[in-house]
């Protein structure tokens, strides 16, 4: 899943490729992608992009006032293009492609744009027209960005406060904080040397303290890994920085030990047991009481 750093890059690819270009089309292939409409996505058409921003994991093109929002989900991706003119024309059906959008030719003569993809059979990806990007609900509903400097120990002290979520689901929920997924939550947690299942409330302010350093730390050294990178290098990027997510049965760099996993319904968690739960595996919350 695309989380903050991978969004921040892509943001920063498309600042330097598309703003100053005029929207030709915006062709949606996947119906259910698109959650709007009124503005039409035709609206977009004839309308020059003036910026592009991120608000957590969703990505924001300011065309002249008009936003496109898009949210990638689980298994969405961005694919730049440097020549759309002979691409053949969308036609809805079971493939990974969602949407495409399309420039007018530059002075090159080339016509580019990017493409919305989308694997697997659970179709999350979103894409929403809109003069606001804050009428997206999931925009509304974001917590503090943790990149923003109004995002400090004191801010994140009131976050855990008083709350009984473990750690692990309170750094993944977009209310609480936004952009970080179930990649870098793990990877936080790793630095900040702290078990998953914790419960946030339960944090000493020199924990909180720590956990905020590797939350800053962990998300601004992934953003710096990516910077500069095409859209089509991110994935393989996110993958060689990550230290414990997706390495289960591997060494841990810090200390040697074996990475260990804990999996769910959908999803699983990675962890190491000498850096982060005093040398105990964590069992299966489905089948055990869980770690303090």
């Amino acid at each position: 899943m695309p989380e903050l750093p991978e969004v921040e890059s892509l943001a920063e690819f498309l600042k330097e490729r598309a703003v100053g270009r005029t929207v030709l089309a915006v062709d949606v292939v996947a119906v259910q992608a698109l959650k709007t409409f009124d503005p039409p996505v035709t609206a977009l058409g004839g309308l020059t992009v003036t910026g592009v921003a991120r608000h957590g994991k969703f990505l924001d093109l300011d065309c002249d006032g008009l936003h496109l929002v898009v949210h990638l989900a689980r298994a969405g991706w961005l694919r730049w293009r440097d020549d759309l003119s002979g691409a053949k024309p969308v036609r809805p059906g079971k493939g990974p492609l969602a949407a495409r959008v399309r420039f007018a030719p530059g002075d090159d003569g080339l016509a580019p744009g990017f493409e919305l993809t989308e694997a697997g059979t659970q179709k999350r990806l979103a894409v929403y027209v809109t003069r606001d990007p804050r009428e997206v609900p999931g925009v509304a509903a974001l917590g503090p960005d943790p990149l923003d400097p109004s995002f400090t120990v004191d801010t994140l002290r009131r976050i855990v406060s008083g709350s009984r979520m473990q750690i692990k689901g309170l750094l993944r929920d977009q209310k609480v904080v936004a952009g970080i997924g179930n990649a870098y939550s793990d990877e936080v947690l790793h630095a900040a040397r702290m078990s998953p299942f914790k419960i946030a409330g339960t944090l000493t302010d020199a924990q909180v303290a720590d956990l905020h350093e590797a939350v800053v730390a962990t998300l601004r050294e992934a953003v710096e890994r990516a910077r500069g990178l095409a859209a089509k290098d991110l994935k393989a990027e996110k993958k060689s920085g990550l230290r414990v997510h997706n390495r289960a049965g591997q060494p841990c760099d810090v200390c040697g030990d074996t990475i260990r996993e804990v999996s769910f319904s959908d999803s699983a968690l990675q962890y190491c047991p000498t850096c982060q739960t005093g040398g105990k595996p964590l069992a299966d919350r489905r089948l055990s009481r869980l770690l303090k």
